[in-house]
């Protein structure tokens, strides 16, 4: 049985300019706040930066009217801000490589999910985003964080193919990608068909001037994170419905899938400082013990081993926490940083 952890009250949010800052006087015992970002479903740390990036999705999944976003959080401080749209928000539409791409996103229907950030010269980032609204896709940003504060511009899109509710996505060497198909959106209640642990989706791939190609053998429960190793040879997803980490090798034909199952329905995979995968989701409860779901589990943190595929129980909370439905964990330094794909905060607590 997972041990779970004593949770004591919420947090109060101060704002200040155009930053809100975390009051740690009022947290979750070890897990403290910064209140006010909406649907932060992923995070990821901006390089060696204090600056971290997170999504917002907009009210899709939590059935809110909340519009998407892409926030900014410093780290060190405890304060984030909106990165884009923003007020005036940056188009450079990068023509020569997304060519095929239609024009700039739509600001107001934009509904921001995965993350994936490479790094392409001292300060310069690229960002991919899971994109939904008025088009499915893969958004493309730029980051400059050279000067005091990151500056964002959108530079163009990857259009996914019809059928397809994407989840995470994760850079190749050469700027192509990998992706999760989360389910057909077409499906009459494809989440139902996610927690019996069927079918629903996989691994899709795209290199710059090529198509959107589904990788044969990649089928999967509910295809959620994906992280590639640093040769690009190994890629490793998460599959929620089965409550699965799995492994394959991009460099055989047909692929062969190694996997782990753990006690979670694992979302976003995340590499750590430490040469850790993270992984976070609700505690899996038996259907027997659930009579009306959805039912408030709390959730855990895992670290998995991206050689031997253990996995390893490292943090998490009950159901008595302010903050459920974690969707991201990411290790930096003595800190794990959790987000959540409903909500209105991102939680924060000791890496143990």
């Amino acid at each position: 049985m997972i041990q779970k952890l004593l949770i004591l009250s919420s947090s109060i949010l101060l704002v200040c300019g155009s930053a809100a800052i975390a009051d740690d006087s009022s947290n979750s015992g070890n897990l403290k706040y910064i209140r006010g970002l909406r649907n932060a479903e992923d995070i990821l740390p901006l390089g060696d930066t204090e600056w971290l990036i997170t999504s917002g999705l907009n009210g899709q999944f939590s059935n809110t009217d909340d519009i998407g976003h892409i926030y900014l959080v410093n780290s060190s401080e405890k304060t984030f801000e909106e990165f884009f749209p923003g007020v005036t928000p940056n188009f450079d539409h990068d023509k020569k490589i997304f060519n095929v791409c239609p024009g700039p996103i739509n600001p107001e229907t934009f509904s921001a999910h995965g993350l994936a950030l490479q790094q392409r010269s001292p300060g310069q980032f690229r960002l991919y985003i899971t994109g939904h609204g008025e088009r499915e896709a893969i958004e493309i940003f730029d980051i400059n964080a050279k000067d005091a504060k990151p500056a964002i511009s959108w530079v163009g899109c990857v259009l996914l193919p019809d059928k397809m509710l994407a989840n995470s996505v994760a850079i190749l060497s050469d700027g192509g990608f990998v992706a999760t198909k989360f389910f057909d959106p077409t499906v009459p209640n494809p989440f139902n068909d996610i927690s019996q642990g069927k079918t629903t989706g996989g691994v899709y791939e795209w290199h710059p001037g090529g198509k959107v190609n589904a990788i044969d053998g990649t089928q999967l429960s509910g295809a959620n994170g994906i992280a590639v190793s640093t040769d690009n040879k190994w890629v490793y997803v998460a599959a929620s419905g089965t409550r699965e980490i799995v492994r394959y090798d991009r460099t055989k034909n047909p692929v062969t899938l190694e996997k782990v199952q753990i006690s979670i329905g694992p979302d976003n995979i995340r590499w750590g400082d430490d040469g850790l995968l993270y992984t976070v989701g609700a505690n899996y409860v038996p259907p027997e013990e659930c009579k009306n779901p959805p039912c408030e589990t709390g959730w855990s943190v895992f670290s998995i081993n991206p050689e031997t595929l253990k996995a390893k129980r490292v943090t998490g909370v009950d159901q008595t926490a302010t903050m459920q439905n974690a969707s991201s964990a990411i290790a930096i330094g003595d800190e794990i940083w959790v987000g959540t794909f409903s909500g209105d905060k991102i939680g924060y607590l000791p890496k143990p």
